[in-house]
């Protein structure tokens, strides 16, 4: 499926859409990208999206940072499953994720954000509070560099 038709149907899916995240280590830094697209539009968070069909979980992650942030990674051990549920103000479900998150190793590149995204960085532990990030990926990502 083309990506222009894959968005079109995040908004109030048939169904829960499988997503990947990755808490990606660099050295003393992490990586967090700061969304372009709702939900959580101009938030930051880990780097992720959607699984495609006949991907396996590690892959499709591992694609994505790729694509977001134009950097290979090696994706690791399972974070966590999570799952994120936003009701339209009509009361139907206008988003429906069940979130697959994986700690990666970086590899190699430089990073250089896609359109998708609006910023990409590397930050160290304590300038995490600088920036409004997703409270799920802040633990994740304190847990990480303690």
């Amino acid at each position: 499926m083309g990506r222009l038709r894959e968005a079109m149907r995040r908004e109030y899916p048939e169904s829960p859409i499988v997503t990947v995240g990755l808490f990606v280590r660099r050295d003393d830094r992490v990586l967090i990208i700061q969304r372009g697209q709702e939900p959580n539009k101009g938030r930051w968070t880990i780097p992720g999206g959607a699984v495609e069909v006949g991907e396996s979980l590690r892959a499709a992650a591992e694609r994505e940072v790729a694509e977001e942030c134009g950097i290979t990674v090696k994706a690791g051990d399972l974070a966590g499953v999570f799952e994120t549920i936003i009701p339209g103000s009509d009361g139907r479900t206008r988003y429906h994720y069940v979130i697959v998150d994986f700690y990666a190793d970086y590899v190699a590149g430089e990073l250089k954000p896609a359109s998708d995204i609006m910023d990409a960085r590397w930050v160290h532990r304590d300038e995490l509070k600088d920036f409004d990030i997703t409270e799920k990926a802040r633990d994740l990502l304190s847990k990480m560099l303690a």
